[in-house]
């Protein structure tokens, strides 16, 4: 079973509003996973602190370094697993205590604008696809709709398409002209 030694950061304002934009910092014991992984146990529920999605995009670091991975359900609570590829330049290994810091990765509901976070909300499968999407793919589409600034017809219309592509699950926006 994996713990955390100490935890700080994020949660819900006294507003209610969900602040997952902030770093998320803790001290944990790493443990070893499968197939030479890393386990690192999360000390917060992501679907509380991010909104409930069928996967977690993070980035941050390890004791000083850099990575990028997913949060999944693991035992009897959350971890992130590092693969071997960054093992083995980290230093880090099994029992170890290290610093934490992690940032839910790319654009999240609450950052986009209202008529796309409409959209989404009406479609609760379009939402759900959008928010398992890793954060190249969310912003593919959000920067394909934010190109019709000058012509709002055209925003309505590239919203209308988006739904209907996430509805049926396909991950990349459509080509030029599209």
């Amino acid at each position: 079973m994996l713990y955390p030694l100490s935890y700080e950061g994020g949660g819900v304002d006294p507003s209610g509003t969900i602040s997952g934009m902030e770093p998320r910092r803790y001290t944990a014991t790493t443990a070893p996973g499968p197939r030479g992984r890393l386990m690192i146990p999360v000390p917060f529920d992501p679907d509380e602190a991010w909104g409930r999605k069928p996967a977690h995009h993070v980035t941050g670091t390890v004791s000083g370094r850099g990575m990028r991975g997913t949060v999944e359900a693991g035992g009897d609570g959350w971890v992130i697993g590092l693969g071997p590829l960054w093992l083995r330049d980290c230093g880090v290994e099994p029992g170890d205590v290290v610093e934490v810091v992690l940032t839910a990765e790319g654009p999240q509901r609450g950052d986009l604008a209202e008529d796309v976070a409409a959209a989404l909300d009406a479609s609760p499968a379009a939402g759900a696809f959008f928010d398992s999407l890793a954060q190249f793919y969310r912003r593919g589409y959000l920067r394909w709709i934010d190109a019709t600034k000058r012509k709002p017809e055209e925003r309505v219309r590239r919203i209308g398409v988006v739904v209907e592509l996430l509805e049926q699950g396909i991950k990349e926006r459509p080509g030029p002209g599209g």
